[in-house]
């Protein structure tokens, strides 16, 4: 394993740290990516105020340029945030064809909707609990893998900004001007 994106959270965090707090370890650095990508809003709007108050209409918009719709982003951070959580605990992944297209599914109406709002919720905080609650071992082995989770969850999220700010659907002051 490469140890360099480990080296490079420490040295990030500890530049940045104030002096009179606590030097940071894997876990605290790995949770506040986490929290930030997820509903702490800090250097950019996290995944929960991105979708607040969408309509299902709203959500499966698309651009009709091919991009996908604000609910397929959805559905496809919950599907690869659950699959690697369950890896990570050891328990098997949900089903995957090999086929990453079959992860962006739609929303049909507003239960659909909220349901899919509720489980990337849901699951980002469950990945919370789990960095919580693992030993530093566990913390150390999957560390790349849970800040490129937090780097793709800041992605998509950044796409479903945009696709609100296309369709006028963005309210500024919750930031991203």
């Amino acid at each position: 394993m490469n140890s360099m994106p480990v080296a490079v959270l420490f040295l990030t965090a500890i530049l940045a740290a104030p002096k009179d707090s606590p030097a940071p370890t894997l876990r605290s650095i790995l949770l506040e990516q986490f929290k930030t990508t997820h509903n702490v809003q800090d250097w950019f709007v996290p995944a929960n105020p991105s979708v607040a108050g969408l309509t299902p209409e709203q959500a499966n918009w698309k651009d009709g340029k091919g991009n996908h719709s604000i609910a397929q982003l959805v559905n496809h951070l919950t599907f690869w945030d659950r699959q690697q959580l369950a890896k990570f605990k050891g328990e098997a992944p949900p089903s995957y064809s090999g086929n990453n297209d079959e992860t962006f599914a739609g929303v049909a109406d507003k239960a659909a909707w909220d349901a899919a709002v509720r489980q990337l919720d849901t699951v980002m905080t469950d990945w919370e609990k789990a960095i919580e609650a693992a030993d530093d071992q566990k913390l150390q082995s999957w560390s790349s893998t849970i800040a490129h989770i937090s780097a793709h969850n800041a992605y998509h999220t950044g796409q479903i900004l945009y696709i609100r700010k296309l369709q006028g659907s963005w309210d500024s002051a919750k930031g991203v001007k």
